[in-house]
């Protein structure tokens, strides 16, 4: 990984952050590219999005019927 990373770097790290903590290094490389970056940001919000949808998904079919 250079010091900025690419949008599939970036897009990677971003990915893998939903099933792990990143290291510092890692934490150090989306803070490099994201403000530089609009669509890693679009991208970003769009897993977040995708996240919480599918929490919302599990939760209420927990619910009893």
């Amino acid at each position: 990984m250079s010091f900025i990373p690419s949008c599939k770097e970036v897009s990677e790290l971003l990915s893998q952050a939903q099933e792990r903590p990143l290291t510092f290094p890692e934490k150090f490389a989306l803070h490099v590219h994201l403000p530089l970056c609009k669509g890693c940001r679009n991208f970003r919000e769009q897993l977040g999005f995708i996240r919480a949808a599918v929490r919302r998904y599990i939760d209420q079919d927990d619910t009893p019927r």
